[in-house]
C-alpha cells in the first residue's frame, strides 16, 4: 500500500503571499484603534478564514462597508478599479495582497479597453477574480466559459485573457472559436503556470492511483477543477474539505491512494488527512498482515519527507517553472514551490529576468525564510553567491587586483560601495586623486577599486579609487617616459602659472616651460603671452626620470630672429614698432618678439629733444626708418623723425632765424649767441 501526494498540492504563490501579508497586520496591528477587514473571504478554505476571523479578520462585501480610516486586505483574487476609487473616497487604508498573475491580467485588460479593442474573458463570470478583472474595463468585457459562450461574443478586435485557475481545455475551446469567427484575435495565455502543473500532477496521479483524494474548500474554484480532472481519470474520487468528510472505509481497502490538493488548502490540513488515512489502514486486520514490519513507519518517514520544507540558510536545487518581470518561481520537490524575487536575483543594466532564465532550467539558492506552517519558501540567488563574492574579495586584496563597485549612499565619513553582494566602505579621501568635499557626483557610479582591508568575520571590507587611480597615473607616467625623446615636439595644455613659467600637461605628465623659453622677446610675466587651458605645441628641452622633470620650450617652434633679419629687413625699410622701454639717450622699439632697435634721442625729432618722455611713451605703436642693422652686435639703429614730414619744422626754423636777425641787428652781443646757437 502507498499514499502519493500530488506535485503542486497546497497553496499556491498568491494564496501564501496574501495569507502573510493578513497574519502580518493581525500581528502587528490587530486590536489596534483601526478595524481590519478583507473584502470577502480571503481564501476559499473555511478552516483557515475561520482562525483569521477569530482573530480580528472581519469579512465585508464592500468597502462602504468599512469604517472610514480603517484597514482592508484586498485578497488575491483581486478587485474591480471602482474598489479603489471607493476605498479613496472612503480614506481606508489598503493592503494589497492581489496575486502578481491576476494583476497582470488586469493590465493586460485595462490596456486593451483604453485602445478599443474587446475584452474576453475565458473564465467563470461569477468567479471573484474575473469580477476584479471586468472592473478594469469598465464591465465591458465579456465572459466565455465554453464554446457555445464564445459564438455569442461581439465586436470585431478582440483581446482575450483567462481566469488563471481555468483549465487548459476551456481556454483552447473558446479560443478556436474566436478564431474561426473573428480575424482580429489577440490572445494571452494567463492561466497560472502553477495551476497547470497542479492539474497536470493530479491528472497523471489520478491514472494510476485505486483512490484519489482531492481535498479544498467548497467555493474554491481550483479545487473544483482538480475534483474534475481526477474524477475523469480515477473514479473512485472524493472531494474533502474537512475529515469527516474522508472515506476512510474505502481508504483502508487500496493499495494505491493519491492526494491533491487545491491553492487554498494549507499544508497542516493535508499532513492530517495522511494521518488519519494511514491510521485507518494499520486498524485494518488485513492490511495490517500485508504490511511488512516497519513498511508503515517507512511509508510516514517517505511522506513526511516529502512534506518536510527546506530549513533556513539550506542550499537547494529545483527546477524553474515560471518567470515573470519580478520573480522566478521554482518546484524545489516539495510541497512548497520556492520563490526568488528579483532583488535577490543579480542583474546587469537593463536585463530583466527572462533575459536569464527560462522555465526548465535548473538553478541553485539559499533558503531565506520558510515554515512548517503557510508561509512561501523565500529563496536567494544572491546569498548563495555571496560567499563566493567574498572569495573574490580576498582574492582581490591578496593579488593586489582591481574590481568594479557601484557606489550606493554616502555615510559619514565616506560612501558603501558594493562589489557584487559583498558591500565595502570608501573613505573620502580614497574616492579620487584630488580633494572631495561631497560626495554626491559619484552616487550610482561603479568605480574601478583597489581592495585596502578586509574583515569577512564583521562583513566589512574597504575599497580605494584613489589607490587605483594612483596606480593608472604611474603606469600612464611611466608609458610617457617611455614614448618622449629630447628634441620631440609634442602637444599640451597650460595648466597653471608661476612667476618663473608655466607648467604644462603633455598627456598625464608636466613639464616646466620657463618663461625665458616661451618667447623670443621678454616677458615679464607668462600669462603675456599664454592662457591657461590654452592648446600649444611645445619642445621637450631635456628630461630627467631620476626626478621625475621635464623642461619644455615654447619658443624653439619658431626661428631666432636674427638668423633670418636679411628675409624681413633692410637699411632704409619703415616699419612699425612697439615702444618697450625708455632711456635718457633714446627709446627701445620691438619690432618683433626677440628683435629690438635702438631710436637715439637726436632721432626722435627734427627739433630739439631734452626728455624723451615728453614725444614718446612705453607701449605706444610708432613707425621708424631702418638705419643700420649690424649682425656681428646684434644691434639696429632705428630713426622716427626720418618718417616725419620736416617742412613744419623748417618753417619755425625760418621764422627763428629772423628773428634772429632782428636780435642780431640790434646787438652785436645778440648776434654772437645766434651764431653759437646755430653751431649747437
Amino acid at each position: 500500500m502507498t499514499i502519493e501526494v500530488a506535485e503542486h498540492a497546497g497553496f499556491c504563490f498568491g494564496v501564501g503571499q496574501a495569507l502573510e501579508k493578513a497574519e502580518h497586520i493581525l500581528s502587528t496591528r490587530g486590536g489596534g484603534e483601526k478595524r481590519i477587514y478583507t473584502c470577502g473571504l480571503l481564501i476559499h478554505n473555511k478552516l483557515v478564514t475561520d482562525e483569521l476571523q477569530e482573530r480580528g479578520l472581519s469579512v465585508i462585501r464592500g468597502p462602504e462597508e468599512a469604517e472610514e480610516g480603517s484597514v482592508v486586505i484586498v485578497r488575491a483574487h483581486g478587485e474591480p478599479k471602482r474598489f479603489y476609487e471607493k476605498a479613496e473616497e472612503r480614506h481606508l487604508e489598503i493592503v494589497d495582497a492581489t496575486c502578481p498573475y491576476v494583476k497582470r491580467i488586469q493590465k493586460l485588460a485595462s490596456e486593451a479597453c483604453e485602445k478599443g479593442r474587446q475584452v474576453v474573458i475565458v473564465g467563470d463570470r461569477t468567479h471573484p477574480e474575473v469580477i476584479g478583472i471586468s472592473g478594469w474595463t469598465g464591465d465591458s468585457a465579456a465572459v466565455a466559459a465554453s464554446g457555445e459562450e464564445a459564438e455569442q461574443i461581439a465586436g470585431d478586435h478582440l483581446t482575450v485573457v483567462a481566469q488563471t485557475t481555468i483549465t487548459e481545455a476551456m481556454f483552447e475551446e473558446v479560443i478556436s472559436i474566436l478564431r474561426r469567427n473573428k480575424t482580429d484575435v489577440e490572445v494571452f495565455h494567463t492561466i497560472c503556470s502553477a495551476t497547470e502543473e497542479r492539474q497536470k500532477s493530479c491528472a497523471d496521479l489520478a491514472l494510476r492511483s485505486d483512490l484519489m483524494v482531492v481535498i479544498g474548500g467548497k467555493n474554491s474554484s481550483n479545487s473544483k477543477k482538480l475534483y474534475e480532472l481526477s474524477k475523469k481519470n480515477c473514479e473512485n474520487t472524493h472531494f474533502v474539505e474537512i475529515l469527516s468528510d474522508l472515506p476512510l472505509k474505502e481508504v483502508a481497502k487500496c493499495n494505491k491512494i493519491g492526494i491533491a490538493a487545491g491553492a487554498s488548502t494549507p499544508e497542516r490540513i493535508i499532513k492530517e488527512v495522511i494521518a488519519a488515512m494511514s491510521e485507518a489502514i494499520t486498524e485494518n486486520k488485513d492490511l495490517q498482515e500485508q504490511v511488512e514490519e516497519g513498511g508503515m513507519e517507512a511509508l510516514m518517514d517517505e511522506i513526511e519527507k516529502s512534506l518536510r520544507l527546506p530549513g533556513r540558510g539550506e542550499i537547494v536545487t529545483g527546477e524553474i517553472i515560471q518567470v515573470s518581470k519580478d520573480y522566478i518561481v521554482v518546484n524545489l520537490g516539495c510541497k512548497k514551490d520556492g520563490i526568488i524575487p528579483i532583488e535577490e536575483l543579480s542583474l546587469e543594466g537593463d536585463q530583466e529576468l527572462a533575459d536569464l532564465y527560462k522555465p526548465g532550467d535548473e538553478i541553485q539558492a539559499k533558503v531565506v525564510k520558510t515554515a512548517d506552517g503557510d508561509g512561501s519558501i523565500l529563496l536567494s540567488k544572491k546569498k548563495l553567491q555571496v560567499n563566493e563574492h567574498w572569495d573574490e574579495i580576498n582574492a582581490a586584496l591578496d593579488n593586489k587586483e582591481v574590481v568594479n563597485a557601484k557606489v550606493v549612499k554616502e555615510v559619514k565619513g565616506g560612501v558603501i560601495a558594493v562589489y557584487k553582494e559583498v558591500s565595502g566602505f570608501i573613505p573620502m579621501s580614497q574616492l579620487s586623486d584630488h580633494y572631495v568635499e561631497k560626495a554626491d557626483e559619484f552616487i550610482g557610479k561603479v568605480l574601478p577599486v583597489k581592495v585596502s582591508r578586509v574583515d569577512q568575520k564583521r562583513n566589512k571590507a574597504v575599497f580605494s579609487h584613489k589607490a587605483y587611480l594612483n596606480e593608472e597615473k604611474q603606469k600612464k607616467i611611466a608609458e610617457i617616459w617611455d614614448n618622449l625623446h629630447v628634441g620631440d615636439v609634442v602637444e599640451g595644455t597650460v595648466m597653471r602659472f608661476t612667476d618663473y613659467g608655466a607648467f604644462v600637461d603633455i598627456g598625464g605628465l608636466d613639464g616646466l616651460l620657463h618663461i625665458s623659453e616661451i618667447s623670443w622677446g621678454k616677458l615679464k610675466h607668462p600669462q603675456e603671452a599664454l592662457e591657461i587651458g590654452q592648446k600649444i605645441n611645445v619642445k621637450i628641452l631635456s628630461m630627467n626620470a631620476e626626478k621625475g622633470k621635464i623642461s619644455l620650450g615654447l619658443k624653439q617652434n619658431q626661428p631666432e630672429p636674427w638668423s633670418i633679419i636679411d628675409d624681413k629687413y633692410q637699411v632704409g625699410q619703415v616699419i612699425k614698432g612697439r615702444v618697450v622701454q625708455i632711456k635718457d639717450y633714446g627709446a627701445f622699439v620691438e619690432l618683433e618678439p626677440g628683435l629690438d632697435g635702438l631710436v637715439h634721442i637726436s632721432e626722435v625729432a627734427y627739433k630739439r629733444v631734452t626728455n624723451i618722455a615728453d614725444e614718446i611713451s612705453v607701449g605706444q605703436e610708432v613707425d621708424a626708418k631702418i638705419l643700420e642693422i649690424d649682425r656681428d652686435r646684434k644691434r639696429i639703429s632705428l630713426s622716427i623723425k626720418e618718417t616725419l614730414d620736416n617742412s613744419i619744422y623748417r618753417d619755425e626754423d625760418a621764422s627763428e632765424e629772423y628773428a634772429d636777425e632782428a636780435a642780431y641787428d640790434e646787438s652785436p652781443a645778440a648776434d654772437e649767441a645766434a651764431e653759437t646757437a646755430a653751431e649747437e
